[in-house]
């Protein structure tokens, strides 16, 4: 029966008028392995000359070139082959053929090859091996390509195997796989049968950092500004990765060692104390301390210094008089005073910081116009944190759904989705944080401010851990005793105790130097009196970037030290 020539567009499949054999468009993909090969042109020469003359005498039209580069063929994610993946489905001239040296220059992945050879194949394109003629229009021919696709994934195989044996034996011998990390370099003079690292100069600077972190107790970020140069370019998450890298230790660890660890034939840079110490997993006996027992007869010992010569007192116990005391232990120098007294004055000297309550309420309303302000910021920066979670839970989504539909390998998909998981943990683990979950500012407020108006008799009748709290919280750097004119003296006081101090109204009887002091560290404060502070714009992130950034403003102070005082 004859069919109207006007329906006829609507019929499925290829037209009998232009059979697939006729189409004489084709493209040609080259590609090797390292980049060794791709800067020496090893190869890639070749396999387009091998290519074009099999275009020329199958008279078959050329319509681009793609790869001539080094791309790995074990997985399928490469930008060359993807851009020519879409240009032979994209292209209006329909291409019929991808010419390519060998089958194993197209793809190495195996079933994933055979996978995008037959989804080439619905759309009426074959993958053409010049040196391994194969008809795929025959189901024997598609046989014999799929077993050769299977083959070179095999081969690809047996060489890795090889090759992480030889790197797995090398590594047991103490010897580096890959780059060394920073501060160290290969000495090349010693020829290539010996494996030599040296210390460069960047070294000193590494093992500095070490120090700062271990001695000085700082935090990656003040750190990376203390000794990070343009050249360096040390950021807080380099460092991180540098502290638990145990080759600064002497130690190789890589994933062929299967979770141990190897002494290496390198010179350490740190010994492993410091690395520890720098991981916050080693106590203070790795460096030489005793363990100190907890002795609630003297608390003292340690927190208070010599005034005279700045060394820490120590504490004993007088057995016949079945007293304790504290002294100092440089030679010459005469501190040594009872346990008993000592107690007395700090108990006095604690008076002098605590809040009256008669400004419970104006202290109370400052401090809610604060939290207000501080976590609106807090709230945006959650806001922003929530959406990156959302945009990485979508790639995850889609990565999901691309290896479930076949489009990427097992070795692709395990390393984006590691990859995306550990972001994923990241923005969970900041939302998690205390500043995004205080919900009740209120009882954490009025907990401090009961906690300032009696802190004298919290220390008197609290246990030898809440003494030492009160002590470290209040005064971060310890206190000196001034044996002369019997009495304490600090440098530095936490700034919440600070300012009560002033408001509650023992400024000109105790302090006349106080005032100026507060000027001079607080340059954010406005004037403080009877009524509540009106807050001043206050660019909070660069305040906290400062080494005094807990002394800078009435804002900051909540943020870094007035959590510790409900803490206790």
């Amino acid at each position: 029966m004859k069919v109207i020539e006007s329906i006829k567009p609507f019929a499925k499949g290829l037209s009998k008028d232009i059979p697939r054999s006729l189409v004489k468009n084709a493209v040609i993909y080259t590609r090797v392995s390292t980049k060794e090969q791709a800067d020496t042109n090893q190869s890639l020469e070749t396999q387009r000359k091998y290519c074009l003359d099999y275009a020329n005498k199958q008279a078959l039209n050329v319509l681009g070139f793609f790869g001539g580069t080094y791309e790995s063929a074990k997985t399928d994610e490469r930008n060359e082959f993807n851009r020519m993946m879409r240009f032979v489905k994209n292209q209006k001239e329909q291409v019929s053929t991808i010419l390519v040296y060998s089958l194993d220059r197209f793809s190495r992945t195996g079933d994933n090859a055979i996978f995008i050879s037959s989804e080439l194949k619905k759309i009426g394109v074959s993958i053409f091996a010049v040196t391994q003629p194969i008809d795929v229009s025959t189901h024997a021919g598609v046989l014999q390509q799929n077993i050769q696709f299977i083959f070179s994934k095999y081969d690809n195989d047996l060489r890795r195997d090889k090759c992480v044996a030889g790197m797995k034996e090398k590594l047991l011998k103490g010897e580096l796989v890959g780059l060394p990390p920073t501060g160290y370099y290969f000495d090349r003079t010693v020829g290539k049968k010996e494996q030599r690292i040296l210390m460069n100069e960047k070294s000193k600077i590494i093992k500095k950092a070490f120090l700062l972190k271990v001695n000085e107790r700082l935090s990656n970020i003040e750190i990376a500004v203390k000794i990070s140069t343009p050249e360096l370019g040390l950021s807080s998450k380099r460092l991180g990765e540098i502290f638990r890298n145990p080759f600064y230790c002497g130690y190789i660890s890589h994933n062929f060692l299967g979770g141990e660890l190897v002494k290496g034939k390198h010179e350490a840079l740190v010994s492993e104390a410091v690395f520890l110490a720098a991981n916050n997993i080693v106590s203070k006996e790795a460096f030489g301390y005793k363990h100190q027992q907890k002795n609630n007869d003297i608390p003292l010992k340690a927190f208070i210094k010599c005034s005279e010569c700045g060394s820490p007192l120590t504490g004993y116990l007088v057995k016949k008089k079945n007293l304790y005391y504290y002294k100092c232990n440089t030679l010459g120098c005469r501190c040594n005073r009872s346990a008993k007294m000592m107690h007395e004055k700090f108990k006095d000297f604690l008076k002098g910081f605590e809040v009256k309550e008669e400004f419970f309420n104006p202290l109370r309303d400052q401090l809610l116009r604060t939290f207000e302000n501080l976590t609106s910021t807090d709230r945006e920066a959650l806001r922003m944190l929530k959406q990156n979670l959302s945009e990485v839970e979508e790639k995850i989504e889609t990565i999901d759904e691309r290896y479930a539909l076949g489009e990427i390998d097992g070795l692709v998909y395990g390393k984006i989705i590691t990859k995306y998981n550990i972001q994923k943990k990241e923005l969970t683990d900041q939302i998690d944080k205390p500043k995004f979950k205080l919900s009740n500012p209120l009882h954490f407020i009025n907990n401090s401010l009961k906690i300032c108006s009696n802190l004298s008799e919290l220390w008197v009748f609290a246990d030898y851990d809440l003494r030492r709290k009160v002590q470290k919280i209040l005064f971060p750097r310890g206190l000196f005793y001034d044996r002369k004119k019997e009495q304490y003296r600090t440098e530095d006081v936490n700034v919440i105790v600070q300012l009560t101090q002033y408001l509650s109204g023992d400024w000109n009887k105790k302090n006349r130097n106080f005032q100026e002091n507060i000027s001079e560290n607080s340059g954010f404060v406005p004037e403080i009196g009877i009524e509540p502070i009106h807050l001043t714009v206050h660019d909070f992130e660069s305040c906290a970037s400062t080494n005094s950034a807990t002394q800078a403003c009435w804002g900051c102070f909540i943020a870094n030290r007035a959590a510790n005082m409900c803490n206790l």
